[in-house]
């Protein structure tokens, strides 16, 4: 047995030390304590994800801000590089794919909040960290409160608040927080002097923040420090392994900062290790990975796991702003004087590829979907439910905690509670090293004056699994002591759906008090005693049940679904034998004549989840294809027939469970023409490595490099954009370029303009071509430049996709040159026939 024992009593948060927020008398304020942000004077829990609007072209921005926001992020971060808007001194270009304005206004539109991270400085793997070379070459200190310097931030600054002019919240608009500098850790009195340069510059918002790793020094209360953490470190050395400081981030505990982040641009260690300031202000994320670059001497592989598991122990350690870095890959772009990514040329220790800035993201870099997107959007989900309780919750560790990093023996587990209620995390996923599973756990939890023991029976933990489970909270009028799933949403209904989600295959059992509950009904009505008062009754569940409507008659087709146990114990009511999925509903009534209920979905349908309002209600639609909702409208990505929709619209051709069924039309006829692959040159012999003098790490193959490379001709079929829709509408259908592969780096090329490169780290490369129809219905296609990966190269690749062998010391082939159209299928608003069927 596990036992810990919440504090009875929570300290309340320090308020009013913070120079932050909305005025106090405005109805919908953004306040901000030393635990948890507000609005409108309710907790808030911002889930934030970077975008780069510089990087990605602007016809697109309003698709993929829709797929951002379906992905339960409500907030969106971006940094503003200054060498894309200034590459030439005193010349701004705000048109186009940089349009600040443009991007700010279309995230308004769609409801979602906007963070900009005005820099001067900003790193994000851009050239001198976003800083146009002329300020490097210029008579100044940068990064400094030097004259000579703040003479040239002034403009840039006066630039950007005149593109966000009437977008403030002082004006109504969606800028909730600005970010000054980035990974400034020994210079709060500069940190000050942006600020206030800002202000001036008519930038404002209610919160101002500051990256805080490597323990940096800000401005006391001035701004908030926003923390992070990855799965794996590009900006680490080629060694063979898992960087050790990814390693505290799958570990439950207080801690925040992590002295890693930019530790490859700091000429200092950071100083001391003491967090005890950082009580003052709420624990707040901005760089939680959602994925990882490749540098040319380091390239991971990240998994779904490995991000999602990450993010939910900063959940449970604490967190009460989740910012993920990168939330969408982006594409870099080439600048009018020189390409603008991080390199070895320009005084960094990572050579980055020209273009490619994927970041393995929950959305790629053409606005691929990731089955990250999948993981992150359940918690998402449910963060956009009970992420205003969570945010006032603390942490308490059980005895017993793992004490060091070097652990992989102890199960990994804490509570977040506010006293009365809470939630109770588990994870046992970390990546590299395989965590083993753990038998025979129960948990005992002391909350509120009550032991709360679970499950009843002893479960296993299995490998890799990662979860949250709630502990005392209510289901409607009635109150849920524990529940073996994690929460997932609430489905607002007149009778309200608590939706759950079963959690590493474990057996679904919830607990109720009993003195807090009238009757309870199974997935199908139960036989025997339903009164929770007296329940010892077994029923027979029905777990999917299937009706489709035949003329006027119903076909009703059932099975053998297992069985489900309602009884009582003391105080609790127990029920079991829950058979997760489509149709499995338990109702709940309250004494004082309420209902709610709550619906236990299997874990591959529950990845499946979008919700949204549709059709003049909340529901809940499970789609094997991406989902994105907007205005009334459903739009599924790929190859999907049909979507199930909870609650069951009228017009449903037939139901699975408590959902509705919904035919989507059809993809167009006939299979995707293929592209044509020819060897135009075989290459030539393997590039020697080379290695950068001052930071010691394998620099990129140069342009003159790939005058030895294998070159191919790909030929794009011209029926592949056959439809009359602009390039730039935003309606033509994606089309991947898909290149199976393995070498060392590779570049394509249209009418001689690189428009995609790759250094090769395993998975496939994908390169979306809807943005260049125009160049390649000129050109017939692109040419693929792949250059060769010698056995002896001093680079990372992850063990799972090295290569087995190296014939004559080097390895290139094109395995396979594949097109893939992403299709997508609408259901417009519809006006139902009668009312929308409920459960």
């Amino acid at each position: 047995m596990r036992r810990l024992s919440v504090p009875g009593h929570v300290p309340p948060p320090l308020e009013g030390r913070l120079r932050l927020g909305d005025p106090p008398d405005r109805p919908d304020a953004i306040t901000v304590n030393s635990r948890h942000l507000s609005r409108a004077g309710r907790p808030w829990f911002p889930v934030m994800g970077e975008f780069h609007y510089g990087r990605y072209p602007a016809a697109e921005w309003r698709e993929e801000l829709l797929k951002v926001r379906a992905g339960g992020v409500n907030v969106v971060a971006a940094y503003v590089f200054w060498n894309l808007h200034e590459e030439r001194r005193g010349v701004f270009d705000w048109s186009g794919d940089r349009d600040l304005r443009r991007f700010v206004t279309t995230c308004a539109e769609l409801g979602l909040d906007v963070v900009v991270r005005i820099g001067p400085w900003g790193h994000g793997e851009s050239r001198n960290g976003g800083f146009p070379d002329w300020v490097l070459a210029a008579d100044c200190v940068p990064r400094t409160d030097d004259p000579r310097y703040l003479a040239l931030v002034r403009p840039l600054f006066e630039q950007i608040g005149a593109q966000l002019s009437g977008l403030t919240r002082a004006d109504g608009g969606p800028v909730v927080a600005v970010q000054v500098e980035n990974e400034l850790h020994d210079q709060p009195g500069h940190l000050l002097t942006l600020k206030r340069l800002a202000r001036a510059a008519g930038i404002d918002a209610p919160l101002w923040t500051a990256t805080g790793w490597g323990h940096a020094r800000l401005p006391a209360d001035e701004l908030i420090p926003l923390f992070g953490g990855y799965p794996e470190a590009a900006w680490d050395t080629a060694h063979d392994g898992w960087p050790r400081q990814s390693r505290a981030h799958y570990f439950f505990g207080p801690g925040r900062d992590d002295d890693s982040i930019g530790a490859d641009l700091r000429t200092t260690e950071a100083a001391g290790s003491d967090e005890s300031h950082l009580a003052r202000y709420p624990f707040a994320t901005c760089e939680l990975g959602g994925g990882m670059y490749t540098s040319y001497h380091r390239r991971p592989i990240v998994t779904a796991a490995d991000i999602a598991a990450l993010a939910l122990v900063k959940l449970g350690s604490g967190s009460v702003w989740q910012g993920y870095y990168m939330y969408h890959g982006a594409s870099q772009q080439i600048g009018e004087l020189s390409t603008l990514q991080e390199s070895h040329a320009t005084g960094y220790p990572n050579d980055c590829p020209v273009i490619n800035y994927d970041f393995q993201a929950p959305l790629g870099e053409y606005g691929q979907f990731r089955e990250s997107y999948r993981h992150l959007r359940l918690q998402h989900l449910w963060l956009a439910t009970d992420g205003p309780d969570l945010a006032t919750m603390t942490l308490t560790m059980p005895p017993g905690a793992p004490a060091d990093t070097a652990d992989r023996e102890t199960l990994r587990w804490c509570v977040r509670s506010d006293g009365r209620s809470g939630f109770l995390f588990v994870n046992n996923h970390q990546p590299v090293e395989t965590l083993p599973a753990h038998d025979g756990v129960r948990f005992a939890v002391e909350l509120n004056g009550r032991e709360l023991v679970f499950p009843s029976e002893p479960v296993t933990v299995p490998s890799g699994a990662y979860f949250a489970w709630p502990l005392a909270r209510p289901v409607g009028r009635s109150l849920l002591l524990t529940a073996t799933a994690q929460p997932m949403c609430v489905i607002d209904a007149e009778d309200p759906v608590h939706v759950f989600t079963q959690t590493a295959g474990i057996p679904v059992e919830l607990v109720f008090d009993a003195t807090t509950v009238t009757a309870i009904e199974g997935p199908a009505a139960m036989t025997g005693d339903e009164n929770p008062a007296t329940a010892t009754a077994t029923a027979t569940a029905t777990g999917t049940r299937t009706r489709t409507r035949t003329g006027s008659g119903t076909r009703a087709e059932t099975g053998d679904e297992g069985s489900v146990t309602l009884r009582r114990e003391g105080d609790r009511v127990v029920v079991t034998g829950l058979r997760p999925g489509p149709g499995c509903l338990v109702r709940v009534s309250d004494a004082s004549g309420g209902r709610a209920a709550v619906l236990v979905l299997d874990a591959a349908s529950a990845l499946t989840a979008t919700r949204g309002r549709l059709w003049d209600a909340d529901r809940l639609v499970l789609s094997d294809g991406p989902a994105v909702i907007d205005d009334g409208r459903l739009t599924c990505y790929g190859r999907t027939d049909l979507i199930r929709i909870f609650p069951a619209p009228e017009f449903a051709t037939s139901t699975d469970g408590v959902f509705g069924l919904l035919p989507l039309p059809a993809p167009p006829p006939g299979p995707t023409p293929q592209a044509g692959v020819e060897l135009v040159a075989p290459p030539g012999p393997a590039r020697r490595p080379v290695v950068d003098a001052t930071s010691g790490r394998a620099s990129a193959p140069t342009d003159a490099d790939f005058d030895q490379a294998a070159v191919y001709r790909i030929t794009i079929p011209e029926e592949l954009f056959a439809r009359n829709v602009p390039a730039d509408s935003g309606e033509a259908d994606e089309v991947l370029l898909r290149l199976d592969w393995v070498g060392d780096v590779g570049r394509a090329y249209i009418g001689g303009r690189l428009v995609a490169d790759q250094f090769w780290y395993g998975p496939v490369w994908e390169i979306g071509l809807r943005r260049f129809r125009d160049l390649l219905r000129k050109h017939g296609g692109l040419e693929l430049r792949l250059l060769p990966l010698r056995a002896d190269a001093p680079v990372y690749v992850s063990p799972q996709a090295r290569p087995t062998s190296y014939p004559g010391g080097s390895v290139l082939d094109l395995r396979s040159v594949t097109l893939v159209r992403l299709s997508r299928a609408l259901l417009p608003p519809m006006s139902p026939p009668g009312q929308v069927r409920g459960w």
